[in-house]
C-alpha cells in the first residue's frame, strides 16, 4: 500500500473511535477547495466554468482553518481550480500540517517549482501531482502542450526536497489498458509514494461529455490495466493510494453504495451538497447543518441518475474503508492477491426510477484527439 503505517494507523485510530461513538456520517477527508480558478482548462473538468468573479473568489485562511477544525476529519484533501494560485496556500497548510492532519495538496504542478520553497517536507503533507498518462496523453488531457514535463521536473525536484509525493490519474473513455500500464510504470520510476485513480466524474458543466466512462466500461478497463499487472513475463510494481477493496470495486468485484458523508466539501460557497463531484445541489451554513439536513437519501447509483455513473473515490473509498473494518479477512486477502480480473463481476445496485433512476449513460469511446479543446481560454498570467 502507499499509505505510510502511521498515517495507516491514525485514521483507523479516528475510525475506531467514530465508531465506538456509534456515528454514522462520520468525515474520513475533507474536500478543502479554496477556489475554482486554474491555469489549465481541461477537457473533462467542470469546475472552472464560473463568471469570473466567481473564480477570483478565495476561501480564506482563517475560513479554510474554521472548516477543518468544525469538520473534524484526519485527512485534508485541497483540489481546485489550481492550489498553488492561492496566496495563502502555505499559511492554509502549514495550519493544517500544525493540527496534525494528513494534507493532500493538488496540483497539476506547474507553478510548483515557483513555489515549493514556501512549504516545508512533513510526513503529513503530501503534493498530488495531476497526470492522467505518459506525455502525449496527458498533454492532450489538459490541452496545453508541455505541461506533463513540468510536472515531472516538478515531481522529481520535491522528491529531492524531502517531499511525500503521489500522483492523482484519471481515465478517460478511449484509454489503452497497454498505455495505462505503462504509464504506472513510469510513474513508479519516478519514486513516487503512490498513484491514486479513478474515472472520470462526468461533470453537467465539462465542454465535453464523450469522454467519460460509464460504469461497465470503467470496470471493464481497471480489469484489463490490473491483468497487466499479473502478467507473468512482466515484475511490475504498482503501488496505489488507495484501500485494496476500493481498487477490487473499480475492477467490479464490489457492489457498493457511496457514503458521500466520508468526503465533505467547503468551498468559497461553503458547505456544499452532498458531495464534491455535485456542485448544483445547495450548500449548508455549517458542517453541523451539511450532515444533518441533507437528504442523504436522495443521491447515489439509483437514487439520483447524476449519480448512476459514478465510481470515483472521493464517493467510495469511504465505502470501502469501512467494510474493510467490517471484514478485515476480506480486505486482507484482496491486498494480498489484488483486485480479481477474470469471473462475473459484482451486480450493479438497482436503479430506483422513483427516486430519479436512470439507465447508464451511453458509452462512447473516442480517440485522444477528442479530448482536445483549443477552443478554451486559459490566462496566461497563471502559468
Amino acid at each position: 500500500m502507499g499509505i505510510p503505517l502511521i498515517q495507516q494507523l491514525k485514521v483507523a485510530t479516528y475510525i475506531a473511535g467514530r465508531k465506538l461513538r456509534r456515528d454514522r456520517h462520520y468525515p474520513l477527508v475533507l474536500m478543502l477547495e479554496p477556489l475554482f480558478q486554474c491555469n489549465l482548462a481541461c477537457a473533462g473538468c467542470g469546475k472552472i466554468d464560473y463568471p469570473k468573479e466567481i473564480l477570483q473568489k478565495r476561501v480564506s485562511l482563517e475560513d479554510a482553518l474554521k472548516a477543518v477544525d468544525e469538520c473534524g476529519a484526519p485527512m485534508v484533501s485541497i483540489p481546485g481550480g489550481e492550489p498553488l494560485i492561492h496566496k495563502e496556500m502555505p499559511q492554509i497548510v502549514a495550519g493544517i500540517v500544525a493540527r496534525k492532519k494528513f494534507v493532500y495538496l493538488c496540483t497539476n504542478a506547474i507553478l510548483l517549482t515557483k513555489h515549493i520553497d514556501e512549504y516545508r517536507p512533513s510526513k503529513y503533507l503530501t503534493f498530488s501531482v495531476h497526470l492522467d498518462g505518459n506525455k502525449e496523453r496527458h498533454d492532450e488531457s489538459v490541452c496545453l502542450e508541455g505541461v506533463y514535463e513540468k510536472a515531472v521536473a516538478a515531481i522529481r525536484l520535491a522528491r529531492s526536497k524531502g517531499f511525500r509525493v503521489t500522483i492523482n490519474c484519471t481515465l478517460f473513455s478511449g484509454e489503452n489498458p497497454d498505455e495505462v500500464a505503462e504509464f504506472f510504470d513510469t510513474s513508479m520510476k519516478l519514486g513516487i509514494e503512490g498513484i491514486t485513480v479513478s474515472p472520470g466524474f462526468s461533470y453537467e458543466h465539462a465542454p465535453r461529455q464523450d469522454v467519460f466512462l460509464g460504469r461497465s466500461a470503467s470496470k471493464r478497463l481497471f480489469r484489463e490495466v490490473f491483468k497487466r499487472q499479473k502478467q507473468a513475463d512482466r515484475k511490475r510494481t504498482w503501488t496505489f493510494n488507495h484501500s485494496s477493496l476500493f481498487l477490487d470495486f473499480l475492477a467490479g468485484n464490489q457492489s457498493y453504495a457511496c457514503t458521500p458523508w466520508s468526503n465533505p466539501t467547503y468551498n468559497v460557497f461553503g458547505w456544499q451538497r452532498p458531495c464534491y463531484l455535485l456542485s448544483d445541489e445547495g450548500y449548508a451554513s455549517s458542517y453541523k447543518s451539511l450532515i444533518e439536513d441533507t437528504e442523504w437519501d436522495k443521491y447515489g447509483i439509483g437514487n439520483n441518475p447524476k449519480c448512476n455513473n459514478c465510481m470515483a473515490h472521493c464517493g467510495f473509498e469511504g465505502t470501502a474503508v469501512n467494510d474493510a473494518f467490517r471484514h478485515p479477512l476480506k480486505a486482507l486477502l484482496t491486498s494480498l492477491r489484488g483486485p480479481k480480473v477474470f469471473g462475473p463481476m459484482a451486480p450493479d445496485l438497482a436503479l430506483n426510477i422513483e427516486n430519479g433512476g436512470a439507465p447508464a449513460a451511453r458509452e462512447i469511446n473516442i480517440s485522444v484527439d477528442a479530448i482536445k479543446r483549443p477552443d478554451r481560454k486559459i490566462e496566461s498570467d497563471l502559468l
